[in-house]
């Protein structure tokens, strides 16, 4: 049996190798790119029943755990394009990733904290909103190419809150498009340092990459399919 099921694995990774084009380098990370953006890939609802959940299902984190802070930014005006981009103050992402945030959620939760989402989940048709107003690389990957690991589900933009949820001093805020948030900016204070490190250190521990620019920034998988589906409001 275990044979079969690595037969099986093997199979699907060469269907999966074989539709894509060319890997490139996105924001810092490796990225298989697909040979043709798919904008019109169905977005999973979600399921009642979790033992129906694949590892690619779009759900919503708080059907699967209660234990995390949201502060979904785009579904508010406070961000960098300064407009409400999101009908529900959600955070989709696919089943897997959601299994390895928890692990890593828990890992937090022995120091004495949890983590915050500020994004999840991003609609291509945002990410060209974001690149018309910031199209730099460093920060915002171009919808035009690979598109973002948040356009995929495989991606989120998370801080650290203590037991009272007050967030932890990371330097800056979320979205401070500067070298003070990257992770080799090393003019911070003691607090600073050991907040990120604890960010990065648990974050890398449980299969997340992080991004050199942007503390909060972390990648699970790449190789989703992309996605311009809304979030639908429940």
């Amino acid at each position: 049996m275990n044979l079969l099921i690595k037969l099986f694995s093997i199979s699907i990774l060469f269907t999966a190798c074989e539709n894509h084009s060319q890997i490139e380098v996105l924001n810092n990370e490796v990225v298989e790119t697909p040979s043709i953006i798919n904008e019109e890939e169905v977005f999973t609802e979600v399921k009642v029943d979790t033992k129906s959940w694949n590892d690619t299902d779009f759900v919503n984190i708080l059907e699967l755990s209660d234990q995390f802070v949201l502060d979904m930014k785009y579904a508010t005006t406070d961000n960098f394009i300064g407009e409400k981009v999101y009908d529900c103050p959600d955070c989709y992402l696919r089943y897997a990733v959601i299994q390895s945030l928890i692990i890593a959620n828990n890992d937090f939760i022995d120091n004495g904290v949890r983590i915050k989402f500020f994004d999840c989940y991003r609609p291509l048709d945002i990410q060209k909103r974001m690149w018309e107003i910031l199209p730099d690389g460093r920060y915002v990957a171009n919808p035009n190419k690979s598109g973002s690991i948040h356009n995929r589900g495989g991606a989120v933009d998370i801080t650290l809150v203590d037991s009272t949820g007050k967030e932890l001093d990371m330097g800056t805020s979320f979205d401070h498009f500067g070298k003070e948030a990257h992770h080799d900016y090393e003019v911070l204070n003691d607090t600073i340092k050991k907040n990120r490190n604890l960010l990065k250190e648990v974050m890398e521990k449980n299969g997340f990459k992080s991004l050199r620019t942007e503390w909060w920034h972390y990648s699970y998988q790449s190789h989703y399919n992309l996605s311009n589906s809304p979030i639908k409001c429940e």
